[in-house]
């Protein structure tokens, strides 16, 4: 069991292990019980709680098993896993306020926006939406934000006509948006810093009322993808200084964002699991504190 991956729970990293064997995925129940309590120890917590099962001759926790998962130091250490099937039942018997919400989020049925058009991002792997010949254009970029918010905005894939911003950030302003667009979709795209700068220019437009930073990163991964042979492994770029690195190019400081993509390319194109954790990655950027 050598593939690992993870979900965000709101700001909580859920790990998970593939099983070759069994094809399926064991899910971290610490993680989880971090992620829906209020315990300072969640080990502990579910130390506890596992005890208690026992005495209860509970079926669950003949179904643990103790799987190696990489750590926060880097080191891999035995962890209580279940199944995803099992996951679903252990939770129910752990008493939260959050069972229900994150019961709607680790089985897809999150029927909030941001649920909803997290579902879709899924299937942008199997969905071929954008052809080869319009990669790096507005045009792309419009498809991709249709696909993603079709049903949930009025606006899905529409150029937005009002000026926007967002904390001390204004974008352009509605009345030059096209032009800007129209300059932004001639400039080259053939090395990496020609990419990054495109893609930078693109944040700086924001083209649509919401949902632009989730578009514009697999809008770019597309662009690196056809262009360079690689993609962004966004798990190894931090939430925050992704962040503050796009804040600074507001001021032309490019350097920040140029250095941390560098870091995180990979040329894993058609591996389905970076693409999956870059869609988590992408969401949980936009999840606030």
């Amino acid at each position: 069991m050598s593939k690992q991956s993870f979900r965000f729970y709101k700001d909580h990293k859920v790990r998970a292990i593939w099983d070759e064997e069994q094809s399926k995925w064991w899910f971290s129940v610490v993680d989880i019980v971090g992620a829906i309590t209020e315990s300072p120890n969640p080990r502990k917590y579910w130390s506890v709680l596992k005890t208690r099962l026992k005495k209860e001759n509970n079926e669950l926790t003949t179904k643990c098993s103790q799987l190696k998962l990489s750590s926060a130091d880097g080191k891999k250490y035995a962890t209580d896993c279940f199944s995803q099937d099992d996951i679903i039942e252990v939770v129910k018997v752990i008493p939260s306020k959050k069972t229900a919400e994150f019961l709607d989020w680790f089985t897809y049925s999150d029927n909030t926006i941001d649920g909803k058009s997290r579902k879709k991002a899924y299937t942008l792997w199997e969905s071929n939406l954008v052809a080869d010949k319009d990669v790096g254009t507005v045009k792309a970029l419009q498809q991709i934000h249709a696909y993603l918010f079709g049903g949930l905005y009025d606006f899905a894939g529409k150029i937005r006509t009002k000026t926007i911003a967002k904390g001390n950030t204004l974008f352009c302003l509605a009345e030059h948006l096209h032009g800007y667009l129209k300059n932004v979709e001639a400039m080259p795209e053939t090395t990496f810093d020609e990419i990054v700068d495109k893609y930078v220019e693109m944040n700086a437009a924001h083209p649509f009322m919401e949902g632009n930073g989730r578009s514009t990163r697999i809008w770019l991964d597309m662009i690196f993808k056809k262009r360079l042979k690689l993609c962004v492994d966004w798990s190894k770029i931090d939430k925050r200084e992704y962040l503050d690195a796009m804040i600074a190019t507001h001021s032309t400081d490019s350097s920040r964002i140029r250095k941390l993509l560098k870091h995180a390319l990979t040329d894993r194109i058609d591996d389905r699991e970076i693409f999956m954790k870059g869609i988590d990655y992408s969401y949980y950027y936009e999840q606030t504190d």
